[in-house]
């Protein structure tokens, strides 16, 4: 599976433009719901059938800016990949909402919590190993508290479970952490 489909998205049903030259010097704007979007990419609706070009931008309402290849169409959906590749961070965290950044951590924190109890760790153990207070584990756990990533790398490789497992695997579920 390529990195464009494997790529956790987060649904979000909001507005957006698509923006691209129809090959005769005009911009074309069309209006779109961006259905969900991920590190790597957007599935996109288009609110018209009108043709979208092979490369676009696609501007979402903060003003953010994002370069895009068409990787596939089906009717008026279109499947885009960002042609800089991964989004940063910072620009990840514009194109989700509060609540669906809250839902990603909340899922961070119930993966972090059952690698954990999985590995037979308490919170100040883990606290201890990684040099943080047992107050953040217990924040962090909650979801109450970002991990920066440095954090969650040190974790994965403490509790014995991929990176990717951590920040986008499925819900938490004992067998996972088991066979890692």
């Amino acid at each position: 599976m390529s990195d464009h489909r494997a790529a956790v998205r987060h649904h979000t049903l909001r507005t957006g433009i698509v923006e691209f030259d129809n090959g005769a010097g005009s911009i074309i704007r069309v209006p779109c719901t961006i259905r969900d979007v991920s590190g790597t990419g957007a599935r996109l609706a288009l609110n018209s059938s009108l043709w979208v070009a092979e490369q676009f931008s696609l501007i979402f309402l903060s003003g953010l800016r994002k370069d895009c290849r068409v990787a596939w169409r089906k009717g008026r959906l279109l499947g885009s990949a960002f042609t800089e590749g991964c989004a940063s961070p910072d620009e990840q965290a514009v194109m989700m909402t509060a609540d669906e950044q809250s839902r990603h951590r909340l899922g961070i924190a119930a993966r972090v919590k059952a690698a954990r109890e999985t590995r037979g760790y308490t919170e100040a153990q883990l606290a201890e190993r990684i040099g943080v207070a047992p107050a953040f584990v217990s924040l962090a756990e909650n979801g109450e508290a970002d991990i920066p990533l440095y954090q969650l790398m040190h974790i994965a490789d403490l509790l014995m479970v991929s990176l990717d497992g951590l920040v986008a695997g499925p819900a938490p579920n004992a067998e996972e952490f088991d066979a890692a």
